[in-house]
């Protein structure tokens, strides 16, 4: 029979010592192969690890100090800009308070001018109307250039109505008596110079104009070896008017256009049978430009038109068949020209239409 102590289980305390025991008895020996192909032992695997983890450390390291040192630049630019946005900021401010401060100068200087170019309006305008008024009491008046000085003794009236019958040949239905008549300037000592012009107000107008009318057929008149001209009075500005007028003659008859200058200050031109007055002198350059670059008539380039003579104030008046069908040549033509001008003037106040900074009104077109 089998014993006991045979067929006894083993306890599991026993059983797992057991077990422990054959598993040491049937351990397979550790290889002991070394050569290129042998795979690393372990414990030569954990150094291999722990050196390279100390690499990969110190490179972390590196970049984590590296980034910190960006951050510390990044935050100071940001520090700067910040400054710099604050200054700017107070910089705007400045400048929209400068701004707001030219905007209400600018508003008050625009309301300045509006005002001003009312202002310069009504200069002119009064301007304008004061020459009128200069030119009408001047209009009795009449220039005698060219007679020697001292040759009218010690009364200018006295002399002046003895020498103009002679001069002009007129039979005056009622003797000349003068209200003024006297020398312009300063007296001259030396007598080689030019002499002084000498200016007479008649105290009846029709002597005036029958002067004036007879000068402009006949003049100029001569006293021995002098020449006598005899024109009208007018004020400073209409002298430059017409002056500016005469300045334009030659591009009229480069031009081959039919002119005169009228009694105080009109220049009536006319081509290709239209008709115009010229009140301003610009005006007429402006409009003698835009004929600049037409071509001329090659067989009579620059001939001049039949426009010879002056009128009664010097200016040039038309000839041949204009002459005797033309209105300009009436007596009264001289106080209709100066109504003319001044209620053109008054007109065209209103409107604005006179040029600024110049007296003379604006064109007038007339079309025949």
């Amino acid at each position: 029979m089998p014993s006991s102590k045979t067929n006894q289980k083993p306890t599991g305390k026993s059983a797992r010592q057991l077990l422990f025991s054959e598993a040491l008895h049937h351990k397979r020996p550790t290889s002991t192969i070394t050569g290129p192909h042998s795979p690393p032992s372990i414990t030569q695997s954990t150094a291999m690890s722990d050196k390279e983890q100390s690499i990969t450390i110190e490179r972390i390291l590196q970049e984590i100090t590296s980034v910190s040192r960006r951050i510390e630049r990044v935050d100071a630019s940001i520090s700067s800009l910040t400054l710099e946005t604050k200054s700017m900021r107070s910089d705007i401010a400045g400048f929209q308070t400068r701004v707001t401060g030219l905007e209400h100068r600018m508003e008050s200087l625009e309301t300045q001018m509006t005002t001003s170019r009312d202002r310069d309006q009504d200069l002119l305008y009064l301007r304008s109307k004061l020459t009128d008024l200069e030119d009408r009491r001047r209009r009795d008046n009449i220039s005698l250039l060219g007679i020697p000085e001292h040759e009218e003794g010690t009364d200018m009236q006295t002399f002046l109505s003895s020498i103009l019958p002679k001069l002009t040949s007129l039979d005056f239905n009622s003797p000349l008596e003068f209200q003024r008549a006297h020398r312009v300037g300063p007296k001259r000592s030396d007598t080689s110079l030019r002499p002084r012009p000498i200016i007479a107000c008649l105290l009846r107008h029709n002597h005036t104009r029958q002067i004036l009318q007879t000068a402009h057929k006949h003049g100029p008149f001569r006293i021995g070896q002098h020449d006598i001209r005899i024109t009208a009075d007018y004020s400073k500005d209409t002298n430059e008017r017409r002056k500016a007028f005469l300045a334009l003659r030659p591009r009229l008859r480069q031009l081959e256009m039919k002119y005169g200058l009228f009694d105080p200050a009109r220049m009536w031109v006319t081509n290709n049978g239209i008709s115009k007055d010229f009140y301003n002198p610009d005006e007429l350059s402006l409009f003698l430009d835009s004929f600049q670059h037409q071509p001329m008539d090659s067989a009579n380039p620059g001939r001049p038109q039949d426009v010879v003579g002056e009128d009664e104030g010097g200016g040039l008046l038309p000839t041949g068949p204009e002459k005797e069908s033309s209105t300009h040549h009436d007596t009264d033509n001289c106080q209709r020209g100066r109504d003319r001008e001044t209620s053109q003037t008054t007109r065209r106040q209103g409107s604005g239409s006179t040029r600024r900074g110049s007296l003379y009104p604006a064109i007038r077109k007339r079309q025949i």
